[in-house]
């Protein structure tokens, strides 16, 4: 979510200061110099010289076993990935053999008792070795995290013959077999044009990681089903949208100020698409998707009599629709980057499902004098002033004005405003809008609330699908508490062994799990609740209660922990209103960025909450609280989410998990103000540093790594990367990373600073 400026946060280096003591102890543990060791001394004892001499005889015998190169019993160790050169010799080179040295910073680290203390940690190199360091996932050993005893990938001796070779990666259900069209009905195949001749194109991945790429430090790809064996280059991710050839090509021209050898073997299949000369208009497409193949929706009859209709219900299942509603406003600047994000956002995820999902543009016309629904001349004129020409059919217009008239009244008084701002603002309420948006919308049974600065390293389709199975599965026991902890697989070991950790916890802590609706004073019931309707399945309420909730769609799925905001020190955990303020503020739960997956029912609960009790609290930890207050089912989905430094995994812990019973709400909670800074090296959180950083290493432009004299920030430092590094002969190439969320990606392209 966008945030305003009227809170200065300061530097971390004084939100350090504020610490009393007992609180510096939720932060990252400092890191002690060891005393050095004198040469003279070592070399004066005997047991050391022997010492010594051993060493470096077996360190003179590792460099003969490795002169060759580090070698896969096949032979060397890409020779697993097509490295054949084609009749045009497109990769042919002599042989290589490519060092890496070690990994170590020479920055200096900092002292100093106002420092934060992740700055103490050293900065870590491995996501910026390219694809020239590519090795099967089998032999990948990761720079970080490691845990004791488990070896080091530097320094390392790689051989390859030339690039390798990306493959189409396609994470959708394979709609031509048996299995598919046994279960369901046949899905039709989608275009970009009305005359059906250009399909929709496959991005490239590549098979493998890069040798000494840092592991995820919180969440897993295996846990949610996300592919972790294969990486993504920038032209395996874009290329099929514009990336990487010129305006005369139909392309966008960005990508080719870059290093991009071997590059076209992305456009093989399709050839470079000219979306100019389509005229392509992605609304349009998306009805067309949707006409051929809506008989496989639920609540979409299909033609023909009664009997047959119902002869097919009975032998094929339906899916629900999903939206995709993605948060614009009037003023944000369209870059080429951001147009083949969004080019790929309805490729993936609408057009390749056969209609599963369909993405829409909400925008936020921030004039509130303008006569947006009495003429359509002024409707027209804003699209074209704000959004470009193939996204205008996407776009559903609304103002804050409108959120005023549909949800009138007096709201009464917040426990807390801290921004000052209007209750029916999309500062505080940015949720009324999506509301208004689902009940508008009766065709989708799902909600992904989206924002334009978010960035997915791979699929959609696998991101958003993986996300929904794995919720489906989770068990409403102890779903809460789960849910308010990070998961960090290095320290809390398997999901199982997780999963048994927050129970004991909770039960240390002396208070009861969380266990269907909540009730506070003042709690008013639901229509639908007064009439003695539940939201808890029978699983959950009739005997055994071990599967309780599973099998049942999550109504809300988050992609940060939903902690406690009480007395966790979030600037906006008592922002309230319409609750009586003679009664204890009611029990909240927030997650924050308020990227997420909600359901109709949970959607029409806030929607009821909003319009008939006049209830709200900021957009954040709304739909949280609802679900909390009403009993819904929420889960926090642990995505992998990287660190830029090498914390020890007890601080990390520490870190993020300080809260009340060591999970990330209440007192000490990672979303204080005091330690939100702690977010800034990872790639997923609203003021993270390293996300941006990494994200545009990615697309190959130089960065400042932030490696600056006194600790390091964003825009310090070296100067890194770009083509001129990538294109070195000792280089190891572009970046190839594994899929991940980065947030927020607030510019691409160097040239949008200027």
């Amino acid at each position: 979510m966008e945030r305003g400026s009227f809170l200065s946060r300061g530097s971390s280096s004084s939100l350090s200061s504020l610490l009393s003591l007992d609180e510096k102890s939720f932060l990252p543990l400092p890191v002690h110099q060891k005393a050095r060791i004198r040469v003279p001394a070592l070399l004066g004892h005997s047991l050391y010289r022997r010492v010594i001499l051993w060493c470096a005889a077996v360190l003179s015998l590792s460099c003969l076993a490795l002169f060759g190169g580090i070698r896969h019993p096949r032979g060397a160790i890409l020779d697993w990935v097509d490295l054949r050169p084609t009749a045009k010799d497109r990769f042919e080179e002599p042989h290589m053999i490519l060092v890496l040295p070690a990994a170590n910073d020479t920055t200096e680290v900092p002292e100093g008792e106002n420092m934060p203390s992740w700055l103490r940690f050293r900065h870590l190199n491995g996501y910026f070795n390219g694809l020239k360091a590519l090795v099967p996932a089998s032999d990948h050993k990761p720079e970080y995290p490691r845990l004791s005893g488990e070896e080091s990938p530097f320094p390392l001796t790689v051989t390859y013959t030339g690039l390798p070779t990306p493959t189409p990666f396609v994470p959708h259900p394979d709609y031509e077999s048996s299995d598919y069209k046994v279960k369901h009905h046949k899905v039709e195949p989608c275009y970009l044009d009305k005359d059906k001749r250009i399909p929709v194109p496959d991005l490239y991945a590549y098979h493998g990681r890069v040798q000494g790429q840092p592991d995820p430090i919180i969440g897993s790809h295996s846990l949610l089903g996300l592919r972790d064996d294969i990486c993504f280059d920038r032209f395996g991710r874009y290329g099929p949208y514009g990336l990487g050839y010129s305006y005369d090509a139909g392309g966008l021209e960005v990508g080719l100020d870059t290093e991009r050898r071997g590059s076209e073997v992305v456009w093989e299949k399709t050839g470079k698409i000219n979306y100019d000369k389509i005229g392509i208009d992605w609304g349009d497409a998306q009805a067309r998707c949707y006409e051929s193949n809506k008989r496989r929706f639920a609540g979409s009859a299909e033609r023909g009599s009664p009997l047959q209709q119902s002869l097919r219900r009975r032998e094929r299942t339906t899916i629900p629709r999903q939206a995709v509603v993605i948060r614009a406003f009037t003023g944000f600047q369209w870059t080429h980057h951001a147009i083949l994000n969004f080019r790929a956002m309805v490729s993936e995820l609408a057009l390749r499902s056969g209609g599963e999902y369909q993405v829409h543009l909400l925008l936020h016309v921030r004039n509130e004098k303008e006569p947006i629904w009495a003429d359509p001349v002024t409707a027209q004129r804003i699209l074209d002033e704000n959004v470009p020409d193939e996204f205008h059919s996407l776009c559903t217009l609304w103002t804050e004005a409108q959120m005023r008239l549909l949800y009138p009244g007096d709201f009464g008084p917040s426990v807390e405003d801290p921004s000052g701002m209007d209750i029916h603002g999309v500062y505080r309420s940015a949720h009324m809008a999506l509301q208004h948006f689902a009940m508008s919308h009766p065709e989708y049974e799902y909600f992904w609330n989206w924002e334009l600065d978010v960035r997915w390293l791979g699929n959609y389709y696998e991101l958003f699908d993986r996300l929904g199975i794995w919720a489906k599965k989770q068990s409403r026991v102890g779903m809460w508490e789960r849910s308010a902890k990070y998961y960090i697989p290095k320290y809390h070991g398997d999901w199982n062994s997780f999963t048994d950790l927050v129970r004991n916890e909770t039960h240390a802590s002396g208070r009861s799990a969380i266990f269907g609706p909540v009730e506070f004073p003042g709690k008013a019931p639901l229509r639908s609740e007064t009439g003695g309707k539940s939201f808890l399945p029978a699983s959950c309420i009739d005997g055994d209660k071990s599967e309780c909730g599973v099998g049942e769609d999550a109504d809300l799925i988050t992609l940060n922990p939903i902690f406690d905001a009480e007395e966790s020190g979030w600037v906006f955990a008592s922002d309230v209103t319409g609750y009586r303020l003679t009664d204890p503020t009611p029990p909240r739960r927030c997650a924050i960025v308020t990227a997420s997956r909600l359901s109709r029912r949970l959607l029409e609960v806030m929607h009821e909450e909003t319009w008939r009790m006049h209830h709200t609290m900021f957009s954040e930890m709304f739909p949280a609280s609802m679900a909390l207050h009403h009993g819904l089912k929420a889960v926090y989905a642990p995505h992998p989410v990287y660190i830029d430094r090498k914390w020890d995994l007890d601080s990390v812990d520490q870190a993020f998990n300080g809260g009340r019973d060591h999970s990330a709400g209440g007192h000490g909670s990672p979303f204080d103000l005091r330690n939100e800074h702690n977010h800034k090296g990872t790639t997923w959180y609203y003021n993270s540093e390293f996300a941006g950083l990494l994200w545009r290493r990615w697309l190959g432009y130089a960065q400042f790594d932030g490696r600056g004299t006194n600790g390091g920030r964003s825009g310090e430092g070296t100067l890194r990367g770009g083509r001129e590094e990538e294109e070195t002969a000792d280089s190891t190439g572009r970046l190839c990373l594994r899929s991940m969320l980065v947030h927020p990606i607030k510019f691409e392209h160097p040239s949008e600073l200027e």
